[in-house]
């Protein structure tokens, strides 16, 4: 006859061989179900790249404001010491600079007889050319023609001759490191021919206008 196990009141219940297999299957099941949660060696290799490739991003990021944020504080530089940009208003200039006009400026003390420039005067910038520089006479006759050493110049720039406001003594010699200046539109411009504004210092001199960035139609350089 079959001898079954019996489990007297308060004894404690052993396990069996049949709970044990389970017990063990069930550990085994976890340790396989961990191993298959693991990522595989190309998933990491993939995730490695890819944070690799991220940080070289924000490196590339970085370097790229930082040179733009240099490029920038440069080309403020050049334009307020070397390149100054001006807005020209007044008509004195008319017809060759247009009150509105945006021009570039050159800082240059290197000037010749017919360049356009800008200079400080009384914490205004005017803007006029250069008729003679430090020791040439100067002399204008009643219908505006301007000689320069006993020699007429030749002023296609002007539209209209004008004696304008003058009141120097003419013939006018050019004082030691000074340049004489006009304005080309001559019957409204107040310039050296006037001791209220008379000739211009280096220490003055803005710079040489060279080009005209506005408005677009007029885009060019300036003579």
């Amino acid at each position: 006859m079959e001898r079954k196990n019996k489990t007297l009141p308060g004894e404690p219940r052993l396990p069996s061989e049949s709970s044990g297999d389970t017990e063990g299957n069930s550990e085994q099941r976890e340790t396989a179900n961990e191993r298959e949660n693991l990522p595989s060696t190309a998933e990491l290799e993939k995730a490695y790249r890819r944070s690799v490739e991220k940080l070289r991003f924000f490196t590339s990021m970085r370097s790229t404001i930082f040179s733009l944020v240099i490029v920038a504080a440069v080309a403020v530089l050049v334009v307020v010491t070397v390149l100054p940009f001006l807005r020209v208003y007044g008509e004195s200039m008319k017809t060759t600079i247009q009150s509105g006009d945006i021009v570039v400026s050159v800082r240059t003390n290197d000037l010749d007889t017919g360049d356009v420039i800008a200079f400080y005067y009384n914490n205004n910038i005017l803007v006029k050319r250069v008729i003679a520089k430090s020791g040439d006479w100067v002399d204008i006759d009643e219908d505006g023609n301007v000689y320069v050493n006993d020699k007429e110049l030749v002023e296609p720039y002007v539209s209209r001759k004008a004696y304008g406001e003058t009141n120097i003594d003419l013939p006018y010699q050019v004082p030691d490191g000074k340049i004489f200046v006009m304005g080309d539109n001559r019957s409204v411009s107040i310039d050296s021919r006037n001791t209220s504004i008379g000739c211009i210092s280096s220490e003055q001199i803005v710079g040489k206008i060279i080009f005209r960035i506005w408005p677009l139609t007029r885009l060019g350089s300036v003579q």
